[in-house]
């Protein structure tokens, strides 16, 4: 797979800390992580018997949430780490799920499927992490069947001051020591910058509904740190 220096720099990353990725999932939420990923699976309303897709599925949490949730379908886990899936597929055997599960290492900049062929989708935590997210609105929608919608969940940086500030402390004096402990300090210092260029929910929506989208929500959660945005093709 051929990328730009940047995108490989973040696939690096992610295959780095693909052995402590759920770790660190649950230390910088507080295990919270959880409930948001079964709140963006249920938006994105998967159907019983359909098919699928999960973007930057890392270690297949929230494929595997669609999977239960789907009932004899179809989900495909798409992530550009090829360490992170392979913790995903380690996971996977440790559980039993009625509908089918894929893995397939590609770029959600330029997926390998056809036009209007998935009947949901989901994304966690990965359009921050793009390096085009008006082209990976437009690869989504294009692989989305009519009226079909898809959940996209990620950090944010709040609006008030106040949430602003203790989100950066809790970055700079939890989550940043403890990837320090675990030898990944360099990996998770790039948060807080990511979020500072990461646009807001209403930038979203109006980069999606210029995308072909037909409409948008986002719906920011716990004081606007968290935000999942929901849209319709």
């Amino acid at each position: 797979m051929n990328l730009p220096p940047h995108a490989q720099d973040v696939k690096t990353l992610f295959n780095q800390i693909a052995p402590v990725y759920d770790q660190m999932n649950d230390g910088l939420s507080l295990g919270i992580h959880r409930i948001w990923k079964a709140m963006t699976v249920k938006w994105s309303q998967p159907s019983n018997g359909g098919l699928a897709l999960d973007l930057c599925c890392g270690s297949g949490d929230i494929t595997f949430l669609t999977a239960k949730q789907m009932r004899n379908g179809k989900v495909i886990g798409v992530d550009f780490s090829c360490e992170l899936l392979t913790e995903a597929k380690r996971k996977q055997a440790g559980k039993f799920l009625v509908s089918d599960v894929e893995w397939l290492e590609a770029d959600v900049l330029d997926l390998p499927f056809e036009d209007n062929y998935f009947d949901s989708a989901t994304m966690g935590y990965g359009l921050r992490n793009v390096i085009d997210i008006p082209t990976c609105l437009l690869e989504i929608k294009r692989v989305l069947k009519p009226c079909a919608k898809v959940a996209i969940l990620d950090f944010h940086k709040p609006e008030a001051d106040w949430i602003a500030n203790s989100q950066k402390w809790y970055l700079d004096n939890v989550v940043v020591r403890m990837a320090d402990f675990l030898n990944i300090k360099a990996e998770y210092e790039y948060i807080y910058p990511s979020l500072e260029r990461f646009p807001d929910g209403k930038e979203q929506i109006n980069l999606a509904l210029n995308a072909g989208f037909n409409n948008g929500i986002h719906y920011p959660l716990l004081g606007g740190i968290m935000g999942v945005l929901v849209l319709t093709k």
